[in-house]
């Protein structure tokens, strides 16, 4: 039976570490904001309330979830058997999905100078490895499955949503880059911004259950963090200033949307549950749920007595809520 995440015991196995979380942009609500189990929850007086939810080992879920993706390829067998090379090689013919991943994956960013078969010894090599990655893969696949309409399988995502698969390449390479492996690293990233047109630096930091919708022009900076459970669109900067080194990129909470060509720049924290419309410029920090809007991004509500959003925007994935209190525009 899995463990609880607020267990008195102590003869138990010690569950598998929760999803990945940056302690400076903690929200107020006791911590319970960042448990794993929030990724099931959309309403912030529920997490208050879920002290005591029982967790799913993570290896189970992502048994299971193979198994299920398993099923829906042999599903897409029947329907097109056109594809039954594709869907044999892609899936049905790996026992894990470690294997398929790397697989994937190395087919996707191979080129003449750079074989296949090496890089797919290498990702499996990390994949194996770091428990801690798949399980940020099974999250990543749920979310898209959940939070996007077009996504009719969780083999769909797999196979063709390239900001899914661009953030497994990047969990790759940040493995890679935390261990000083950097000239691998950023090869990685590269390919990666040839092949998808996405540009996340080996650096930053994504925790899980992550959703890249679409994804195109998507560029992150060596030191942002991104936090559990935030979705981004497409043409979404996270970037820099200037010239300044050190730690110069934006920390994204938890729960977070952003909405298409935004552009974040600088140290600047999004705080947990906040919501940023399409089109904005954030230059300064944006509170924990509320939405700023606008070039130059400002909050919804005002400085002085935001509107607050009572869920979470990265799960809910409501982009216009409260917009018409920020503006009169008519149609």
């Amino acid at each position: 039976m899995a463990t609880c995440i607020h267990s008195s015991r102590t003869t138990q196995t010690p569950p598998p570490p929760p999803a990945q979380t940056n302690p400076n942009i903690d929200d107020d609500d006791d911590g319970v904001f960042n448990d794993y189990v929030k990724y099931c929850r959309t309403n912030f007086s529920e997490l208050v309330k879920s002290k005591s939810i029982a967790c799913v080992d993570p290896r189970e879920k992502i048994e299971d979830l193979w198994l299920l993706m398993k099923d829906e390829a042999r599903s897409d067998v029947e329907q097109e058997p056109i594809l039954s090379s594709y869907y044999f090689d892609s899936i049905l013919s790996h026992g894990s999905m470690e294997n398929a991943l790397a697989n994937y994956l190395s087919m996707k960013l191979s080129n003449s100078s750079l074989p296949s078969g090496t890089l797919y010894d290498l990702f499996l090599g990390v994949l194996t490895e770091s428990q801690e990655i798949m399980w940020a893969v099974n999250d990543d696949l749920r979310a898209v499955k959940e939070r996007d309409p077009a996504c009719i399988s969780y083999v769909h995502c797999f196979l063709n949503f390239k900001g899914f698969l661009a953030c497994q390449s990047h969990r790759i390479a940040h493995n890679l880059w935390s261990k000083g492996r950097k000239i691998l690293a950023l090869l990685i990233q590269n390919r990666v911004s040839e092949v998808f047109a996405v540009d996340i630096h080996p650096g930053a930091k994504i925790g899980r259950g992550v959703m890249l919708d679409h994804a195109t022009g998507l560029v992150v900076g060596e030191t942002a963090v991104i936090g559990d459970n935030v979705s981004i669109l497409h043409n979404v900067t996270l970037g820099g200033t200037g010239k300044d080194s050190g730690d110069r990129h934006p920390k994204i909470g938890n729960g977070v949307l952003i909405g298409a060509g935004t552009c974040v720049l600088g140290n600047v924290r999004i705080e947990n549950g906040a919501k940023i419309g399409a089109g904005s410029v954030v230059l300064k920090q944006v509170p924990a749920r509320t939405t700023a809007v606008g070039n130059p991004a400002k909050l919804i509500g005002g400085k002085e007595n935001p509107v607050k959003l009572d869920k979470m925007p990265g799960l809910t994935m409501d982009h216009t809520l409260h917009i018409s209190e920020w503006s009169d525009y008519v149609i």
